[in-house]
């Protein structure tokens, strides 16, 4: 018996080690950007990169008629958040501030657009929030990098890298 929790012990520790760790917050952060990037791309006009479309402005206006600000100001400003923060995610630069951003979206739709979808949807989009809020976008991303370029010997998360 000891030897299994033993073998249980290496293998949670190994799990909780700085690769699975990054492994699992690079998935997390593509993740949360793809259901954003693919919101944004469904708001620009087919064949450009940021041109937005009719239909999104009378998405905003005959759909989305809870939010407090108005369509011609909504509008944009969700399109080029659901284009920009997605991009920084993927690539692990301002981690922290690009998901706090994306869970202040998903309160936002959650509720004033869509006040119902609390448990199908917005709860696993503000838990992948969450998670990269509290841990950073891990080893793979960019934070990583500039923190170690820093020289202060200290990783992504602030704490003393082995």
């Amino acid at each position: 018996m000891q030897t299994l929790l033993d073998r249980y012990d290496r293998l949670t520790a190994w799990l909780a080690s700085r690769l699975p760790e990054g492994l699992a917050l690079l998935l997390t952060r593509v993740a949360l950007a793809g259901i954003f990037w693919r919101s944004g791309r469904s708001k620009v006009e087919e064949g450009t990169l940021l041109s937005i479309g009719e239909q999104a402005y009378f998405l905003f206006e005959y759909e989305y008629t809870g939010l407090p600000i108005p369509p011609a100001i909504a509008t944009p400003m969700a399109t080029w958040a659901e284009h920009l923060l997605p991009i920084l995610l993927v690539l692990g630069l301002f981690t922290r501030l690009s998901a706090l951003g994306l869970l202040a979206m998903t309160l936002v739709i959650q509720l004033f657009v869509y006040p119902g979808a609390w448990w199908q949807t917005h709860v696993l989009w503000s838990a992948m929030a969450a998670v990269l809020i509290a841990r950073g976008g891990g080893m793979f991303s960019l934070d990583a990098l500039v923190a170690g370029r820093r020289g202060n010997g200290k990783g992504e998360r602030g704490r003393q890298q082995p």
